[in-house]
This record gives C-alpha cells, structure tokens and sequence, in this order.
C-alpha cells in the first residue's frame, strides 16, 4: 500500500478520498486554488500545496504543477477524483512519466473510451450493443443532416467527448437541426476543447442504467450490479438508486455481462461505469438496451453502490493501482436492501436550474438516520464556506439505504425534509418534490420525467401567515442566545405588567411586509401583519418553526422548504430596490457567448437575446417583456451575478 498519495481535486470527493486513505493510514496531499485555500479538502489533509488562481485553466487543470506537487511533498501516486484531468489521457501520462503511479485506468483505457464514436465502434466489435446512430468522422453539417434524416427524427446531437449533458441537444425537426448542432459544437468546445458530434436516434423513453465494474492488473474485472440515473435535469443526474427499480434477472445479466466484457475488451483497471440507455416504452426487456459510454472514473454517485454492496470502491481503488489483485470475486459480491443519492445543488429550480452562489451562512444536516435506515452525507463545505462561480455549485449528496426501496424513499424524504440551508438558494424544496412525486415513487421514471413534471416540482407554494409571522419574530433577534442577541428581545423577560412591541418591515420576493412583534406579559410574543396578511399569531418560542437569521436576511424552515426574507436596512434609501427597473440583469457570473440582438431592436417577450456560458453550460437568456433596447452588452463580456445585461427604453424616452 502507498504510504503517501496526492489527490488532484477538490470538494467532496476530494474530502470522500482523504477519509478512506485515512483508514488505510495513507497520508494525504491536497492541492487548492487561491478560491480554495481554506477549503475542507484542505483542512482535512495531512499537507497542501497551492497551485494557482481560482480559474480552472489556471490551476485544478495544470496537470504540471500537480504533478510538480506531488514529487516536492513526497507522494508515490495521484488520485485524480472525478471531473477535471480525471480522465485525460495526456495527464496520465505526465504522472507516469514521472515515476508516479496513477490511481485509475491506463492512459490506453482511457483514450480507447474517452470519444464517444470510437468507443462505441469498439464496443460493436467487442459485441456489445450500441444505439442506433451515426459515429463517423466526417462532421460537415449536410452529411450530418442527411444521417439525422435516415436515422429519423427525434435525434439526439452529442458531443463525441466529455459527459455531463455538455454539448448535447435533442432535435425533434429538420428545420431546427443546423440551430441545435451550431449549440451543441459552441458548448462542446467551451467544456472540452473538441466540437466534434455524433447523431444517434433519440429513444422515446428512455431510462439511463449504469452498471459499475472494476477491473485489476491480472486481468480480472467484475460488476458490483446496475445503478438507476434516470431522473435528470438538462441531461445532468439529480436523484440516482440502485438497484434499478422494475429490473428484471433476465436484463440484469445482460446489462453486467456486456459490462464485464466492455471492460476486458480494453483491459480495464480501477473502478470504471458503463452506462446504458435503455428503451422502458414496454417495460424492462433484455434485447433494449444499448451502450452509450463509458466512464473511465470513480463515478459521483458511486455511494449508493457502496451502501447496497458494503464495499469501499475507493479502498480497491488503492490497492488496485498499489499492485494487489481484486479484493473479492463476483461470486462474493451481493446485493442487500436499496439505496438513493441526492444531489444538494446551489440552484435555482423555478429559473430553469441556475447555478447560483453565495456563501452558506447556515447549513445544517441531520445529525441520526431516520429509524430502519443510514444516511451518510458527502460534503466538501462547512457553514460560512461560499459557493463560488468557478467550480460546479454542488453542496452536499444526501445518501441513505434501506431495507427495501420503499423504507429507503421514506429516509430520503425525512432527511431533505431535516436538511437546512440558508445563503444561496438552493435545491432542497425540488429533491423533496420529486421524491414525493407519485410517479418516482411507483419506480416508473426516465430520463422525460422531470421535463414532464417540471412546473409543479419547481412551484414553491406562497409562504402562509404564520410562516411570515416566523420571520418578523426571527428579524428581532427575540430569543437568540449570547452576545449577539437583539438587546429589545431582552425586555421580554421585565414585561410584567405590559406588553413591549417593535415595528418590523420584510420583503418577500416583491411584497413588502410590515409587521407588529409584541413581548407578552407571559413571555410569548405576539406578531400583528398588516394587509395583504390581516392576521394576528401568537409565538412560544419552545414551538417556533426552524429559522436562520443571516446578514440582511431570515430564513424560515418548513420541511425541505427554505423561505428567505429580505430585511431591509433602514437607513437604505427607498428608492433603490425600483432603481433600474427597466433593465435586464445577469442572473449568475459568467461569458457573454452570443448576442443575438441590438440597440434600437423591437423585441417581443420570450425573444433570445444573448447565450451567457456559466460553468460551462449555455443559458439563453430572453426578452421578459415586449420593449425596445437601448443598450445591450457586447459579446465576449465576463459578467458577475446582477450586471446589467440589456437596457430597455422606457416610457416617455425617446
């Protein structure tokens, strides 16, 4: 076993790696970003090195200065995590050229797999069964218009490198292909610096089955069984389980058989996963199914494997690179009970999933699992930590196992429903959604489902009276423990023989609130709201709703629900929450890829106007309402979070 190891990431996985090598008494080297450089990751490890500014280019991706790192603290091998260099081949050599061992594939695996096109003419020899498309070289658009046209519309336009939805559009039209493919091959270059597609038939319902192998040196590999990826959003997995729900002996041998043999067709070592697409119109059957990729990595959601089969993949992976063979046969890997994994996003659901920042003033996760089941929560952050445009805006997985799927769906209510987050918005309120949606919970889900259900699981219901009466309650400070309480919630206990009160203003989304906080002789405390709310709530704090008080601002905690309210300065002037008013602001930092508009335009509500590319994915961003332009932001601009992207005229302007 290595007696040092650098691990080439950040986050929670890098967090996931230094806990294992940990156990296993393998010292551990991080590495950071300027961004990074009081992150957990690096806490937690044994030594840090910095590599460079926040930008990826300029530091997580500079394989030399990893590899420079990890000879100047000693380590014998590199664990590249996931994402970033985990999967070029170009770095791996670099490690290996420098007398280092890298803890995954051979950089022969890696390039046998890592384009889509020649994966998948491999996988045909190898006699493995590919979807129906076109994988050639040849990428002029009217050879790839008339391949959609044989193939048949829907198709699906993806780029051959990569993964995580980058670069992928669905077109249902011939008239829409030359927009989509322009679409895809911009985000392609922008994610992995290769704007080259394949065109394959869209499967109308699809389900994305996995299966995890593992293979050593000796030339063994085996499957640790099949994991269910089917609840995506923009082609990106939210909610993973395994086992697959619905699937079937037959289907099951198929899907592990065919992954064994895609592995030993490139003699695979380390942990890899074969995805699958497979057509569930007629529900699971063992002659639908067909290879998509593979990841020649540890896989995200690599947790809810681990809970249904009791290993530590990246244990093996350790003591596969270190040199030992597969630490048990197939014959000794079982299955037991179910498995969900939540992906806990800095997001906003209701606009469309965009990643958002901010710093996680208050965050709180369940300290027991729920009775019958364990939970295990994967963090890379701390409370007080910031979500920063850089990186992916992941917060946490949420995982938790069951004795059966419905005892595990049960957990992974109750633990969003305990979850706390306040400083960013965040995902919570939609994972608990579609955990509770009827059809996720009957198992019958692909990859459509959250398209199809997308309004009612990203609604957030308007927060109730009492709700309101919470916040007004919490802006006062009343209560709170220590120094930094409100000295007026103070007075509560000396209100013998008359109520104390204070004024409280709040904002909601675009409602001003005006509140009454009384101190009652009895030590409750009372809250009056003025119209719209009319109503009067008396409040124990003992029985008062969770809430997190931050600068500016209180939370308030309804199950997975988090309502933050604005509290206002009251030394701000009135005026400027309206100022701008006839702008159109960035809704997150990123590029100004394409403007597709101009000063002096008539534009009509819901009209493209610019593509902004935030981590690494392209927004379009729409006219809200119908307008002239004034002004209009120029191609190529970096934007943070609010700037003014488009100006409209106003009435009476000329």
């Amino acid at each position: 076993m290595f007696g040092k190891i650098l691990i080439a990431n950040r986050g929670e996985i890098a967090c996931r790696v230094i806990r294992t090598a940990r156990k296993l008494g393998v010292r551990t080297v991080a590495v950071y970003s300027d961004a990074d450089a009081r992150a957990l990751h690096v806490e937690m490890a044994d030594e840090a090195v910095h590599i460079g500014p926040s930008p990826v280019g300029e530091s997580y991706l500079r394989g030399d200065r990893i590899v420079a790192a990890a000879l100047a603290t000693g380590a014998e091998a590199i664990h590249p995590g996931y994402g970033f260099l985990s999967e070029n081949p170009d770095f791996v050599d670099l490690v290996t050229a420098a007398g280092l061992v890298f803890i995954g594939p051979s950089a022969a695996s890696i390039r046998a797999m890592g384009l889509k096109d020649a994966a998948k003419r491999l996988m045909e020899t190898a006699g493995v069964p590919v979807v129906p498309g076109y994988h050639g070289a040849a990428q002029e658009i009217v050879l790839l218009a008339s391949k959609a046209r044989e193939i048949g519309y829907p198709v699906l336009i993806k780029a051959r490198a990569g993964g995580g939805g980058k670069g992928m559009r669905r077109v249902d039209r011939p008239d829409d292909f030359s927009e989509a493919l322009s679409g895809a091959r911009r985000e392609a270059k922008a994610a992995f610096g290769d704007d080259r597609v394949l065109v394959e038939k869209y499967v109308d319902k699809p389900r994305h089955i996995e299966v995890q192998v593992f293979g050593d040196n000796f030339g063994s590999a085996v499957h640790f069984y099949e994991r269910d990826c089917s609840a995506q959003r923009r082609h990106q997995k939210v909610i993973e389980e395994a086992p697959a729900p619905g699937m079937t002996p037959a289907l099951r041998k198929a899907m592990t058989d065919a992954a064994v043999t895609a592995a030993k067709a490139i003699n695979y070592s380390g942990a890899g996963t074969i995805e699958f697409i497979v057509d569930a119109s007629q529900g699971l059957k063992a002659d639908r199914f067909w290879f998509m990729e593979m990841n020649t990595r540890l896989q995200v959601e690599h947790p809810v494997t681990e809970m249904v089969t009791d290993v530590d993949l990246v244990e093996w992976q350790l003591r596969v690179a270190s040199g030992e063979k597969l630490p048990k046969t197939q014959d000794e890997i079982t299955l037991s009970g179910h498995a969900f994994e939540a992906r806990l996003y800095a997001e906003d659901a209701a606009k469309g999933f965009l990643p958002a920042t901010g710093t996680l003033h208050h965050l709180k996760f369940p300290d027991a699992a729920p009775e019958g089941a364990a939970i295990r929560i994967e963090a890379g952050v701390r409370a007080g930590d910031a979500i920063s445009p850089f990186y992916d805006p992941m917060i946490a997985k949420l995982v938790v196992h069951g004795k059966d799927r419905a005892t595990a769906l049960g957990a992974l209510r109750e633990t969003l429903a305990r979850t706390e987050v306040a400083g960013s918005i965040v995902n919570t309120a939609f994972l608990a959604a579609l955990a509770a949606d009827a059809d996720f919970a009957a198992g019958d889900v692909d990859t459509g489902l959250i398209g199809r259900h997308q309004e009612a699981l990203t609604a957030i219901p308007a927060p109730g009276d009492e709700t309101v009466a919470a916040a007004a309650l919490a802006a006062t400070d009343a209560g709170a423990p220590g120094p930094t309480a409100d000295p007026w919630s103070a007075l509560s206990g000396y209100a013998h023989f008359h109520t104390l009160s204070r004024r409280i203003r709040l904002r909601y989304g675009e409602e001003n609130i005006l509140a009454r906080v009384s101190a009652r002789p009895d030590g409750r405390f009372q809250v009056a709201l003025e119209a719209p709310h009319d109503a009067v709530n008396t409040h124990d704090l003992r029985t008062m709703p969770h809430t997190a008080r931050w600068p500016g601002h209180v939370t308030v905690f309804e199950g997975a629900v988090g309502y933050t309210f604005t509290v206002p300065d009251p030394l701000a002037r009135a005026d400027e929450a309206g100022a701008a008013s006839g702008s159109l602001r960035a809704p997150m930092p990123g590029l100004v890829k394409l403007v597709r508009a101009a000063a002096g335009d008539a534009v009509i509500k819901g009209q493209p106007l610019l593509i902004l590319e935030a981590m690494k994915m392209e927004h379009m961003i729409a006219a809200p309402h119908d307008g002239v332009i004034a002004e209009i932001t120029t191609e190529g601009a970096q934007v943070s979070d609010g700037t003014v992207l488009v100006r409209f005229v106003e009435d009476g302007q000329v």
